[in-house]
């Protein structure tokens, strides 16, 4: 139905913003700094993971103290 439109359609409005204070050379550290931050970033804590299991054996030990007594 679309093909028999009495009227154009509306164009997008083009436009060219340029930034006032815009430094490329800021940006290319800025996102070197990020490159370098993201590939030296540490995988993951050790103690967290012995935390967890630590809470999880005291919450499966509570838990089957319970069931016991019902």
């Amino acid at each position: 139905m679309g093909l028999f439109i009495p009227s154009k359609r509306p164009v997008p409005r083009r436009f060219d913003y340029e930034p006032r204070f815009y430094d490329p050379s800021r940006d290319e550290s800025l996102r070197q700094r990020l490159r370098v931050a993201r590939k030296t970033r540490k995988r993951s804590n050790p103690t967290k993971a012995l935390y967890y299991g630590v809470v999880l054996v005291i919450v499966l030990y509570i838990l089957n103290e319970l069931g016991k007594v019902a």
